[in-house]
């Protein structure tokens, strides 16, 4: 007992909702993750632990850049830039100078022995190592002050000579700074200044040239970027690799240029396209559910699914060295843009240019483009008029121009850079012109099979099914025309509230249409047919109660009638929900009357509804009682019919008919407004022309009739037609 119950649980935790739609979660980003992958298998039966296990040879020459010898030129190239060298600050080391030359002054002007002169004097100067070291110390303490000045003097000339040439570290490091002295001191110096102005130089002298590191890495950087790419070419009919070799990267490329797929055939590579798949997935449906409920319905995820998946089986198949602008993307983004809406057509064609970009190793060029023409189909379909089916090819031609001239502009931008085919450009620019305007024909096709595989109903759908020789709409004609002319005032009401509001008005209209097909079963039983085939109402004769179960059976005849048409399921929603749970009025007061109040409930006497859960189908509910209200008081005004109208909307809110509905009280208000202005037009009134003028003009017409071209005949018609003239304009001074 307790081992079946378990198996229950298990049963009922297996068939729970969230675990199926977690099935179809998982059987769908497999299916596609084994599409991308399968490429794979091609190549990993050529290669293995990176060994070629065969010959493979060229099918077409093939030129590849050797990426491993281009680095290394370029790196050679960095190396052989020297650095770039900016002047440091001058002023510090004239300064220095001055400093010593006042310290010696110092030095000299004590009353010290000379011994500690000396040794002061080796403080200021580092002389180890000069041969010259006592004639230098003795220069500097004895000699007259005059030549001391001079000394200084000429020092600092040659200083500045230096410093415009410049010291760097290197000549530090090289022990030149003595020979760049000696080359840079000015001309008319003694022979005892020459060697003493070196010592000095020597003690205030430092690199005044410094290496700009950024400088010099953008130096670097310019200097690889101009080095050109080591190409390898492999003729056609040449070996690429050989059994046996190891399949370097340079061979990998070239491989790669062949058509071969590279990914190797590893759990990781498999797995990280399916974490892909599985993410983009979760991405796409989490933007459904949190910004289009509405298609998160199977019907619209299984054409999604279909989608993808036929676009990456596409990829797949295509035979080496097509171009991948030949994969039928404008087509999945038309094709979604009609049937699910033109922001779901962006995300769902992003993410599957993503897919594919990433799976096949598609270019980023490939990515950019099919990207932006995404944008502007959903612009563009959003803008179309679904009532001329070329706008539809119009809109693929607007595609296919916006596709060239943005891979024109990516190609240009690279012939900046590298050199790009002229005969490549052309190519694409053509198969991307050519496949935009056959995926809007190819959107147009099969629009029809599409909406009977999904049962999604489109805008060419809607359009003909609102079309008024459908042979269901032709019976309405001839077997309830009352019905019929309901069903026609009813829609111009519904398309132009459902306009107003920014609803569906070509769903509104067709839905209008269809929404009392269920009167076809027994069209007598509705008085709008009684006085066109001149019969007594049927319901005189009835119990109330069988009248009631007689007129709101209508919905249910009216679906099952839709089903045996092959109408959309949306269809559906108008023929149940028209008259939503509300109560049948007429036949529940004669109850009344009949039985008395407290042997009959109000819900014995209501429509099964359901109620009205979208703008469309409320609209109609209201455009339905609105316009056969009116039409029962012939020769309403205007205050009558904005009081029947308020008088409708407020009982079908106090009645909780419209609880389910979208509708807001602003939509409300513009509803009623809109029913107004419509229904005072349908109940315009005409000018009742004079009967003598009509038996006077039939008379003529009748006696005459062989004198058309007469003289005298013409006459008379012209006296008539003035007569009338006049007559005409005594009636509207009347009025």
């Amino acid at each position: 007992m307790q081992k079946n119950e378990y198996i229950e649980r298990a049963k009922e935790f297996l068939s729970s909702s969230r675990i199926i739609k977690l099935c179809y979660l998982g059987a769908f980003t497999v299916l596609v993750t084994c599409i991308i992958a399968s490429q794979n298998f091609f190549f990993q039966s050529i290669i293995e632990n990176g060994i070629s296990k065969r010959d493979i040879i060229a099918q077409k020459t093939l030129t590849v850049e050797d990426v491993k010898r281009t680095e290394q030129h370029k790196r050679e190239v960095a190396q052989k830039v020297e650095p770039i060298l900016v002047p440091a600050e001058d002023d510090f080391i004239k300064s220095n100078l001055e400093t010593l030359q006042n310290s010696i002054i110092q030095i000299r002007k004590k009353n010290n022995t000379e011994k500690e002169k000396i040794e002061e004097l080796n403080v200021l100067f580092d002389l180890s190592g000069n041969p010259k070291r006592a004639f230098i110390l003795d220069f500097l303490l004895h000699v007259d002050d005059a030549s001391l000045r001079e000394a200084f003097d000429k020092a600092s000339l040659s200083l500045v000579n230096i410093l415009q040439k410049g010291i760097t570290e290197k000549d530090y490091e090289k022990d030149n700074i003595n020979t760049l002295i000696q080359d840079n001191l000015i001309t008319n110096v003694s022979k005892r200044q020459i060697i003493v102005i070196p010592a000095l130089l020597e003690q205030v002298i430092v690199p005044n040239l410094v290496v700009d590191e950024a400088a010099t890495e953008i130096a670097k950087l310019n200097a690889q970027e101009s080095v050109k790419p080591y190409k390898v070419t492999f003729q056609k009919g040449e070996k690429i690799v050989f059994e046996g070799e190891p399949v370097t990267r340079l061979k990998r490329d070239a491989l790669r240029e062949a058509g071969y797929n590279v990914y190797e055939l590893n759990w990781q590579g498999i797995l990280s396209i399916y974490i892909l798949v599985l993410f983009l997935t979760i991405i796409y449906l989490a933007y459904l559910k949190f910004f289009e409920k509405d298609f998160l319905e199977p019907r619209y995820l299984a054409l999604s699914s279909v989608m993808t998946i036929l676009a990456c089986s596409i990829a797949v198949l295509l035979p080496t060295g097509f171009s991948p602008y030949i994969l039928p993307i404008p087509a999945i983004i038309i094709i979604s843009a009609i049937f699910l809406n033109p922001r779901i057509a962006f995300l769902l064609s992003s993410l599957t240019l993503v897919i594919l970009t990433v799976g096949m190793q598609y270019e980023t060029q490939f990515l950019i483009v099919f990207t932006i023409l995404a944008i502007i189909g959903m612009i563009t379909i959003s803008k179309i008029k679904y009532t001329r089916r070329f706008d539809l090819i119009k809109a693929g031609f607007h595609l296919g121009v916006a596709g060239v001239l943005t891979m024109m502009s990516l190609y240009f931008i690279d012939k900046c850079l590298i050199d790009v085919n002229n005969y490549l450009i052309l190519k694409n620019c053509t198969f991307l012109f050519a496949n935009s305007i056959i995926s809007s024909i190819a959107a147009l096709g099969l629009s029809p099979l599409l909406e009977s595989t999904f049962h999604i109903i489109t805008p060419y759908g809607l359009a003909e099914l609102g079309d008024h020789n459908q042979p269901l709409l032709k019976r309405l004609q001839i077997e309830a025309p009352g019905t019929y002319h309901h069903s026609l005032m009813v829609s111009t009401l519904c398309e132009a509230a459902a306009e107003a509001i920014g609803a569906n008005p070509i769903l509104a209209r067709v839905g209008a249409f269809y929404h009392d097909i269920g009167k076809l079963k027994r069209p007598l039983f509705f008085v709008e047919n009684q006085s066109y085939f001149s019969i007594e109402n049927p319901h005189n004769t009835l119990n109330p109660r069988l009248s009631k179960m007689v007129i709101t059976a209508h919905p249910k005849d009216g679906v099952d009638l839709a089903k045996e048409y092959g109408l959309p399921s949306i269809i559906n929603d108008f023929i149940l929900q028209h008259h939503g749970e509300g109560i049948a009025k007429y036949f529940y007061n004669q109850a009344v009357q009949e039985e008395g109040a407290e042997n009959v409930k109000e819900e014995q006497f209501r429509y099964t509804g359901p109620k009205p859960n979208r703008k469309e189908t409320a609209i109609l509910m209201l455009a339905d009682a609105v316009e056969s209200a009116v039409r029962a008081m012939k020769g309403a005004t205007v205050d009558q019919i904005e009081n029947i109208i308020d008088k409708i909307i407020v009982e079908r809110l106090n009645d909780g008919q419209l609880a389910d509905s979208p509708l807001t009280l602003k939509d409300l208000k513009v509803i009623a407004s809109t029913f107004s202005r419509i229904l005072r037009g349908m109940q315009h009134n005409r000018i009742k022309y004079q009967e003598n003028i009509a038996e006077e003009f039939a008379k003529n017409k009748i006696e005459m009739p062989n004198k058309i071209l007469d003289e005298d005949f013409e006459k008379k018609i012209k006296e008539l037609e003035d007569k009338t003239k006049t007559d005409n304009t005594d009636n509207k001074k009347d009025v």
